[in-house]
């Protein structure tokens, strides 16, 4: 039997061998020797965690400022891109950046499929959505819903400077973004404020300083009570001097430092750890299903935290686990 059966599989392994190498001219491959890949044990995301340090990058965005004209670039950004992929991805579903508007510029109208929203990080401006002018500044949360006109400028003495969070990442998988120039420069409109895409930051900071807990969170919603859009939402947190914040979700995170300093801990799917160190203005990037430990690292003052998440994105399709 032992011949027979060693005859057998040597016969076997040879159709095998065979058939493998005649798939791929049939544009077919086997699931079987994939199956890992495609069915892990846990989420595998491809980016990792990785800090921008506003002092380092600011330099860079103000010789860009400098360098290259109002009408040369319709958007004078610094794309965070994450060290294990290209751009557009800050995280693999978030794409995050660096913009700056410098005195007496309006960065033109357009509209586009893709959602975006803004966090104000220095100066002051404006961005105006289907005609309601809103002002910006430091720590406002600004949403530009998709294909709504909208521009941007500043009417102010000094440059303005703020982080880009829109679901670009997404359309590499459904390529269906587009953009539409506007006629003008600038869509006509008029004051609006208060306005239902602007979230100024008083109002959150109170509600966060409302709790007594040692770390709390504030989630912004838009005036119908849901996410800011169906694929990204945003958040904001508070920890107090010393305070611990453990978590883990299979959502990614841009996270940006309002104020304070602390560190994050991050042990990453694959299991790598690493921790970041931040302070005012800095933003980083969390994989998903990240193990998280936020630590405010002062003795006397606050730290507060905002975040960009694809949880709208996760929920609506029912993939999210926590």
């Amino acid at each position: 039997m032992g011949p027979i059966q060693e005859s057998s599989s040597a016969s076997r392994a040879g159709e095998l061998k065979d058939l493998l190498s005649d798939l791929p001219a049939q544009n077919l491959e086997p699931l079987w020797t994939q199956m890992s890949a495609m069915v892990p044990g846990s989420p595998n995301p491809v980016a990792s965690a990785h800090i921008w340090k506003y002092d380092e990058a600011l330099p860079h965005l103000q010789k860009a400022a400098r360098l290259v004209l109002e009408e040369q670039a319709e958007r004078r950004v610094l794309m965070l891109v994450n060290p294990s992929m290209s751009a557009p991805h800050t995280t693999d579903t978030i794409y995050a950046g660096l913009q700056i508007v410098n005195p007496g510029e309006t960065a033109p109208a357009h509209r586009h499929i893709a959602f975006a929203c803004r966090f104000i990080i220095d100066g002051e401006g404006f961005t105006a959505v289907e005609g309601k002018k809103m002002p910006l500044k430091r720590g406002d949360v600004v949403v530009t819903p998709t294909w709504h006109w909208h521009d941007h400028g500043n009417e102010s003495q000094s440059p303005i400077v703020w982080l880009d969070l829109l679901n670009l990442p997404l359309f590499r998988f459904a390529p269906v973004n587009f953009a539409e120039g506007y006629s003008d420069p600038r869509y006509p409109s008029q004051p609006c404020d208060p306005c239902e895409w602007r979230h100024p930051w008083e109002p959150v900071e109170k509600a966060l300083n409302a709790s007594d807990l040692p770390h709390t969170i504030h989630h912004y919603l838009g005036s119908d009570g849901q996410p800011l859009s169906t694929t990204l939402g945003f958040q904001a947190e508070r920890l107090k001097p010393g305070a611990v914040a453990e978590s883990r979700d299979s959502c990614s995170y841009v996270y940006h430092c309002y104020e304070g300093k602390g560190r994050t801990e991050i042990e990453t799917p694959s299991g790598s750890k690493i921790n970041l160190e931040w302070g005012p203005r800095d933003t980083f990037a969390v994989p998903a299903w990240s193990k998280l430990k936020h630590i405010n690292t002062s003795e006397t003052g606050n730290a507060y935290l905002v975040a960009c998440h694809d949880k709208p994105f996760l929920d609506l399709l029912k993939l999210r686990k926590i």
